[in-house]
């Protein structure tokens, strides 16, 4: 009778210890998965998720969600998740505490057709490779001292844009197009330099300017193969058709280039200095063979590709944006050119030397990519590991977007955020590192954009040579409107069209 009351007492004993330790568990365990849940997002339809209910603003569409949901929402877009980010706290959890984590791209099946593989520096997986062309990029490529060793090529350019606009004085000028087609013609003259003259030149600006429009436009295309990736291999709306298509003809021109570069080469010997980057790219793929990751002939065209289409679109609307600014609020331009006539003076032409004495004309630009910002969603990233972002769990594989528009425009953070107001970044408070993530219009860490150096110069240049040089006036019965169409790329909704008239007495300073 002891034994059994003693055997009984035992067992209440292991079976109250099993229950409280299985309590523990399961409290612990509750916690954790409350934990890590996902973000709260808008219900959605079977297999579509909220494909059918997605805006074609999708940085307007994210920027309400957010009212909605929070901070940080998930959306299903087919078998894809995403998750939208509209906080600076968070973007900071993203791209900074969590930067390796998050530093792998979701790479559309455009992007992959457009970049040879995805062996450009926008779309590479982090690693090896993508550190390799990383360092190619902003160590050589596209550092100043190589910046500075191709500027003339630059200035020639925007001097024959001087004498086109001189020739249509009096007359309405498509600010968007001039500008895009000066900033190809400076991009492929630095690829390039001289190696293409006259008429085959400009041919080829001419056809550049279509190819990258086609090109932006299937990458911000909706694909099923993105939403389904199990359909990919269909190609059900043939955009990476239309892309192979389209990176067929810009790799004729580069096979052109790359032949005519390496016959140049022969001739002259290995003494002929470096006048632009192909020939550096080629010089560097040579001295790199025997490397752990050596830079390829796909490696040399896919960032030519990025230098097409990454260097145009991007400069060219931030330019035509600024300037539609400074006309809708005249008395911005008047204190940008009073301020070019004290650096520069009324008897000289706008040099680079003179940008970094710019001030308010560097304010002007800072904030032209506050509210417009190049890329409003950056490209999205894509977390190598499942990891928690405030509080929530954020699966391995899935598409992060940051909406750098909303953030820019959160009145929580910035004092009359719909204004145009340049006076905000006079303190010298905010720059482009990546670093304060209230203001990140080039993204930050380790996938920041590697050509910020260019376009300051390639923005700041040219629009003090317009300002400087020319009045600008809106065509009588023309609207002026700041309004924007979302893309990969954010552009001007309406084109920015308008009349340009001297502003200096000296006709030289024009040819």
């Amino acid at each position: 009778m002891v034994a059994s009351l003693s055997t009984l007492v035992l067992l209440l004993c292991v079976i109250s210890t099993v229950a409280w330790y299985s309590c523990l568990y399961f409290l612990k365990l509750n916690n954790n998965t409350q934990k890590k849940t996902l973000p709260p997002g808008p219900p959605g339809l079977p297999i579509f998720g909220n494909l059918l209910s997605l805006d074609p603003d999708l940085h307007t569409y994210f920027a309400g969600l957010a009212q909605i949901h929070g901070p940080i929402l998930k959306l299903r877009l087919g078998s894809k998740l995403s998750i939208v980010i509209t906080s600076p706290a968070m973007a900071r959890e993203v791209l900074k505490e969590n930067d390796t984590v998050f530093a792998n791209r979701d790479v559309p099946a455009a992007g992959r057709s457009a970049t040879y593989g995805g062996s450009d520096i926008a779309w590479t997986p982090y690693g090896p490779e993508w550190r390799m062309l990383r360092k190619v990029c902003v160590l050589k490529m596209l550092s100043n001292a190589t910046l500075d060793s191709v500027y003339d090529l630059r200035r020639n350019e925007m001097r024959k844009t001087v004498s086109y606009l001189y020739g249509r004085v009096g007359s309405a000028v498509n600010i968007g197009e001039q500008v895009f087609l000066t900033v190809m013609n400076v991009i492929t003259n630095m690829m390039w330099g001289g190696a293409v003259e006259g008429a085959e030149r400009e041919s080829m600006g001419a056809e550049f300017r279509e190819l990258v429009a086609e090109i932006t436009q299937l990458l911000g295309k909706p694909n099923v193969s993105d939403f389904f990736p199990g359909l990919a291999r269909f190609d059900l709306q043939g955009v990476e058709k239309q892309m192979h298509a389209l990176v067929g003809r810009f790799d004729g021109m580069f096979e052109r280039m790359i032949d005519r570069r390496t016959k140049v080469e022969g001739q002259d010997g290995e003494s002929r200095e470096m006048k632009d980057f192909l020939q550096f790219l080629l010089k560097l793929k040579d001295e790199a063979g025997d490397s752990k990751t050596p830079l390829t002939i796909i490696h040399v065209k896919a960032l030519l590709m990025d230098m097409v289409t990454g260097g145009t679109d991007t400069s060219s609307n931030t330019i035509e944006f600024a300037m539609a600014e400074m006309m809708h609020n005249p008395e911005i331009m008047k204190r940008v050119q009073e301020e070019l006539e004290v650096v520069v003076g009324k008897d000289n032409m706008v040099e680079e030397s003179h940008i970094h004495k710019l001030s308010y004309l560097q304010a002007v630009m800072k904030e032209t990519l506050r509210l417009h910002p190049v890329l409003p969603l950056l490209i999205p990233h894509c977390p190598s590991e499942t990891t928690n972002v405030g509080g929530y769990r954020i699966p391995k594989g899935s598409q992060v977007f940051l909406n750098v528009w909303a953030i820019h425009r959160d009145p929580s953070i910035w004092e009359n955020p719909l204004k145009f107001d340049p006076t905000r970044f006079l303190d010298a408070k905010w720059d482009f590192s990546g670093n304060d993530f209230n203001y990140f219009p080039f993204g930050s860490g380790r996938r920041i954009c590697a050509g910020i150096a260019m376009a300051e110069r390639t923005v700041l240049y040219f629009l003090a040579t317009l300002l400087h040089l020319f009045d600008w006036t809106i065509p009588q019965g023309e609207k002026l409107d700041v309004s924007e169409k979302f893309g990969i790329v954010l552009k001007k909704k309406i084109p920015l069209v308008a009349i340009p008239t001297p502003r200096l007495s000296n006709p030289d300073l024009y040819n």
